[in-house]
């Protein structure tokens, strides 16, 4: 298992923090849950704003408790700090990768194992936001199915 997780999107406001939530939720639920600790942020986020209120009505209807969240820019520091960095579209790996070299070889793709990305719904119509919520679900699944073994 591991201890720190890190999901990264563009502004922190829709994707990471919704696949935030997701992991802690579904850990609950995983057969071989662990102590894992799962945070997000941002590339081009602004320190502060609240979680899209779209996304967090969507995962209130799948039972994810949001609770308080606000977004934060994406540091060297948050990324030396954790285990594994995950970011929502496989363009951003080798943008994590330039903020902080020495994470070759711990960020990858939460659709990694789909060959996919996840499409940012921020202001677009709620059939996205459900669409990428989903993907977003079972990517999570999948993940955990291999990182808490």
């Amino acid at each position: 298992m591991f201890n720190d997780v890190l999901i990264v999107c563009h502004a922190n406001v829709c994707r990471s923090p919704a696949a935030e939530q997701l992991f802690r939720a579904r850990l609950r639920e995983h057969a071989a849950s662990g102590n894992g600790s799962f945070h997000s942020a941002g590339l081009r986020a602004r320190d502060g704003d609240d979680m899209d209120p779209v996304m967090q009505r969507l995962l209130a209807e799948r039972g994810v408790e949001v609770g308080e969240h606000r977004s934060r820019r994406l540091t060297s520091r948050l990324i030396r700090a954790a285990d594994l960095v995950l970011v929502t579209e496989r363009r951003q790996v080798p943008e994590v990768e330039r903020i902080e070299p020495t994470a070759r070889g711990k960020v990858y793709a939460l659709g990694n194992w789909e060959n996919s990305d996840v499409v940012d719904p921020h202001g677009l119509d709620e059939a996205t936001y459900r669409d990428s919520l989903e993907l977003m679900d079972r990517l999570v699944k999948g993940w955990l199915s291999r990182i808490c073994q």
